[in-house]
């Protein structure tokens, strides 16, 4: 399929169900706040390194998470019943999609987060559609990760682990919080073993989109 040029005037995508397999769907553009909600709204999300132009992708097949299914394993739960970690929400977002920049990943060169994405996503933060989820350790942020809101659907975006379990601890209170809000799914874009683990699933992108135009149409809030 051919990857479409966008322009700073027109918020438009193309169709992302006839994106190839891998995702890439358009390059080009900007991350202005409207440009960005119109992605999400469409399944579509921006993914690119420095020495590349924006880069909008909507994979095939595409990793949920469905609230009811987030697998605690008994380690996991010791360490929740512990109460070694304190969990927030909303109180550092800027720093946690830093703190996610700059966490060393295995197997991987460089970051794709790059400061005019920590900016565009701070800004969506400010207007009500960015959410961060925190773990602490005596005070300090030790893992969490941040995502949007897009109607009845969160579309996590990246999460990091200073500290053994602190990551794991940060989603499980937000698959709770999604819960008791009323949302009806979590979007983890691409497939990880580390996702996987914890009970993520691969769903066609078709069915993906069709679950997303329904999440569309409620607006449960966050906060």
């Amino acid at each position: 399929m051919e990857i479409y040029p966008l322009t700073d005037d027109v918020y438009t995508f193309p169709n992302p169900r006839f994106a190839c397999d891998e995702g890439i769907l358009a390059y080009g553009g900007d991350l202005t706040p409207t440009r960005l909600i119109s992605a999400y709204a469409n399944g579509i999300f921006p993914w690119y390194n420095s020495d590349e132009p924006i880069l909008w992708w909507s994979p095939n097949p595409r990793l949920i998470m469905e609230l009811e299914e987030f697998k605690v394993s008994k380690s996991l739960l010791k360490v929740i019943k512990s109460n070694k970690f304190e969990i927030k929400f909303n109180t550092n977002f800027k720093q946690v999609m830093i703190e996610c920049k700059n966490i060393y990943r295995p197997k991987q060169d460089g970051t794709w987060l790059q400061d005019e994405l920590i900016d565009a996503y701070t800004t969506l933060h400010n207007l009500g559609y960015a959410h961060s989820f925190e773990s602490y350790y005596n005070g300090e942020l030790v893992g969490g990760g941040y995502g949007l809101s897009i109607g009845d659907m969160f579309c996590g975006e990246s999460m990091f682990a200073k500290k053994s379990d602190a990551s794991k601890v940060a989603l499980y209170y937000l698959v709770q919080r999604l819960k008791e809000k009323g949302f009806s799914l979590l979007d983890c874009q691409t497939p990880t073993e580390h996702l996987q683990s914890l009970g993520a699933k691969c769903i066609s992108r078709d069915d993906f989109l069709d679950r997303l135009s329904h999440a569309i149409q409620n607006f449960p809030s966050f906060n």
